[in-house]
This record gives structure tokens, C-alpha cells and sequence, in this order.
């Protein structure tokens, strides 16, 4: 078994989760201004990436532009994986390729810390992530554990140009039944730096 393939209800059967809706949880985390790169970038990107109409697209000429973004502004605060092996728990089947994963942490040799994880929709369609998202949010709290930290995990399901945010402590996933958009990619930003505590 991977992350790919856990649903909502077995990640909430399995883990022995909550899993809440709370309407509006990131509605108040103010906008965070971009660099004309990534305006440009994206003004140029998402058409084409659109047109093109696969999820690798979307995953190197949207998500990963963020993301980088989000390192520059950030500096050597976090680290960035992308299609990363994360390899936690094989009896759990907590285990496989993550799309992207940020890091609290300045190394990028190795995983640690992990606060973000971020999963491509499959097909365009964000609900079918949400159970893979969980789980690997789940490895990431082991880790953090076993580092002796028990910070907030948060969660992200995207098709590149929609967002929904999510975040997970103790055993209580809380998703926010809202999507963000990219047409707001300052408000992206901003839930994505808070994540971090920036």
C-alpha cells in the first residue's frame, strides 16, 4: 500500500482521526505580495500549462514556481522536496513518493521537520486527494515525533490553479471546506508563510 491509495475513510478508519470541516480556517491569514518574477511567470505558465492539460504541467509551470517563491522569500528557513521518497511506517503503508514537501528545516539533504505537504489532484479533482494528502500528513507527524516535535502539520490538495488547505494535530484533521484560487496568488502565499510561522 502508498499514500496514493488511501481515501478519506481509511485514513479516518486506520489512523483513528477526526476529520472536522471548518468553514473560513485560513479566510483570515492576510495576503502576502509577490515578486514581478512570479507574476510574470505565471501570467506566462498557467495558459500554457492549462493547454497542455496534465498534471505534470501544472506541477512544474504553477505549483513549483509557488513553491519557490515561497523558499526565496523565506531564505534558508525551509527546505523543499519534490517527488521525494518518504518512506515512514511499511506496516501503516505510509510510504511512497510525495509530490511536494517543505521542511522546517535549512537542509535539503534530508528530510526533516516536515510542516507542508502538498498533493496534486488527480484528474482535476481535489476531494480524491484529500485521503492521500491525510496520509502522508500522518507520516509527517511521525517524523516530527520522532524528532521530538510536536508541531502542526498542514496539508494542501491542488490542481495547481485551485487550493484547499488543511492542517492536522494530535488525532483532529481540520479541512477548510473553502478552495483558494490562483487568481489570488498572494492570498496563496500568505496561507502558505503562515504555515511556516512567517
Amino acid at each position: 500500500m502508498s499514500y496514493s491509495q488511501f481515501t478519506l475513510e481509511m485514513v479516518e478508519q486506520v489512523f483513528g482521526l477526526s476529520i472536522i470541516e471548518k468553514l473560513d480556517s485560513f479566510a483570515e491569514v492576510p495576503e502576502v505580495p509577490i515578486s514581478s518574477f512570479l507574476k510574470q511567470c505565471l501570467e506566462y505558465n498557467t495558459p500554457l500549462a492549462l493547454e497542455i492539460a496534465t498534471e505534470k504541467a501544472r506541477s512544474e509551470m504553477i505549483i513549483a514556481p509557488i513553491l519557490i517563491e515561497l523558499k526565496q522569500q523565506l531564505g534558508s528557513k525551509i527546505s523543499l522536496f519534490s517527488g521525494r521518497e518518504f518512506n515512514v511506517d511499511s506496516q501503516q503503508g505510509l510510504m511512497g513518493y510525495c509530490d511536494f514537501i517543505i521542511s522546517k528545516s535549512p537542509s535539503q539533504l534530508m528530510i526533516k521537520s516536515p510542516v507542508i505537504l502538498i498533493v496534486e489532484a488527480k484528474n482535476d479533482n481535489i476531494q480524491s486527494g484529500l485521503g492521500q494528502c491525510i496520509a502522508e500528513m500522518v507520516a509527517a507527524q511521525i517524523i516530527n515525533q520522532r524528532q521530538n516535535n510536536n508541531e502542526m502539520v498542514y496539508g494542501a490538495v491542488t490542481t495547481g490553479t485551485n487550493w484547499k488547505f488543511m492542517k492536522l494535530f494530535d488525532s483532529v484533521v481540520e479541512i477548510d471546506p473553502n478552495e483558494y484560487f490562483l487568481n489570488n496568488v498572494a492570498k496563496l502565499m500568505g496561507i502558505l508563510r503562515s504555515f511556516i510561522g512567517s
